[in-house]
């Protein structure tokens, strides 16, 4: 080979070597992704008729600020961008469509509620921006089919009513129900799940269903409704204030019947003490989280790292509030999933590694919880267990139940 030959050939190979190590070392990054910081974009209901779940948002952006204040992730602070919603679809959609179109977010994250959640799923999916661990449990949110870019983070809505039928079917087969829910694919989604638990019992066993409206300033004449259809069992598939509203007004009216409140109205401290903690007194529910007050988990270290939050970062936060627990665990999570993300920041790895999910625990979660998922797979929370209020806080029991299906 000539000299001029041989140069050539090791021209050709540096030129190789050179292409190939910068793309190897290559940073990807979409809108709301830089070397510095990460755009999240929330929308919150801090005003509104489901305003108690406003906790949620301030524990999340106190989660986020102690992770910049540890260095961010990789390097990248976490800049999360709120704006209040009024728990208003409308609202909702001009909210979210200012996070993507002016803020520029990578993501949304936790936007709360099914109704706000189901007005904007649209829009994000045909945007091709992560609707991340959305705070809503309808099946429309891990339909990883015809919304790849929706991932709710709650357990399916049907799912825990299926449970709560099942539940009913073995401890009280010859109850006489009552349903109240709220008029919305939530609401609906229990309400089916419920009669799904209850198979070909539903239609004899279901004596009463009452719907109301989220604006509903109070659902007095729901409750006295399924009171006097019979009922001995009051299945609440409510938000808190209803949830609370009705757990107040059964005491009231002297009516003792078995109640069973979905785990989205199960907060100690916003729903059962505006109900009188004396009426909730054996309210039955289901959770997959530990208690932090509770004593048993008082040498835990999960519980103890989230309590040492809360008093570092939102003192003013109540420590025993399961929607600070949920807050807490929905951050941490997707903390983890910006970590796997290394420096793809795009919208597409993030709904990768999101979909990759393997054996992952939180902080809080119970022995036994754990969270897999897969492209075909966007359930989070297959896992619940059973939980009674013994009238200052919940107890777990029975067995740590499988909970994977839908509707669909």
């Amino acid at each position: 080979m000539s000299d001029g030959l041989i140069h050539l050939a090791i021209a050709a190979v540096l030129t190789i070597a050179l292409s190939v190590l910068p793309a190897k070392a290559q940073k990807k990054y979409d809108p709301g992704a830089s070397e510095t910081e990460i755009k999240v974009g929330q929308t919150m209901p801090f005003s509104g008729p489901a305003s108690a779940y406003a906790s949620i948002g301030k524990t999340e952006a106190a989660y986020f600020r102690m992770i910049n204040d540890r260095g961010g992730i990789n390097g990248r602070k976490i800049n999360l961008i709120q704006y209040d919603d009024a728990y208003s679809p409308p609202k909702a959609v001009e909210q979210v469509r200012k996070l993507v179109e002016s803020d520029e977010v990578l993501l949304t994250f936790q936007i709360v509620g099914t109704p706000s959640n189901a007005a904007v799923q649209k829009y994000l999916n045909s945007k091709k921006v992560p609707q991340l661990f959305a705070a809503a449990s309808g099946s429309r949110f891990s339909d990883s089919k015809n919304f790849p870019w929706t991932m709710g983070y709650d357990p399916n809505n049907f799912v825990e009513g299926r449970i709560y039928g099942q539940y009913i079917l073995k401890e009280h087969p010859n109850a006489k129900i009552g349903v109240l829910y709220q008029n919305d694919d939530f609401g609906k989604d229990c309400l089916n799940g419920i009669k799904a638990g209850l198979g070909d019992k539903a239609t004899k066993m279901v004596v009463a269903e009452a719907a109301y409206e989220v604006t509903d300033p109070i659902v007095d004449s729901q409750v006295l409704r399924i009171k006097d259809a019979g009922a001995d069992l009051f299945f609440i598939a409510a938000t808190p204030k209803q949830a609370a509203q009705a757990i107040k007004k059964t005491a009231e009216i002297g009516w003792r019947p078995v109640q069973i409140v979905d785990m989205k109205a199960s907060s100690v401290g916003s729903v059962l003490k505006p109900a009188g903690l004396e009426n909730a007194n054996g309210l039955i529910s289901t959770s997959y989280g530990k208690e932090p007050l509770d004593p048993q988990w008082k040498d835990d270290s999960g519980v103890k790292r989230y309590l040492a939050f809360m008093e570092k970062y939102y003192p003013e936060g109540d420590k025993g509030s399961n929607f600070n627990t949920y807050a807490y665990g929905a951050a941490q999570l997707l903390v983890h999933v910006l970590e796997q993300c290394g420096d793809d920041l795009t919208r597409e790895n993030v709904m990768n590694q999101a979909a990759s999910l393997k054996n992952v625990t939180s902080d809080l979660s119970l022995p036994g919880i754990i969270i897999n998922t897969s492209p075909t797979d966007y359930l989070l929370h297959k896992r619940l267990q059973m939980m009674r209020f013994n009238g200052e806080r919940w107890e777990p029991f029975g067995p740590i139940l499988e909970v994977a299906g839908s509707a669909g």
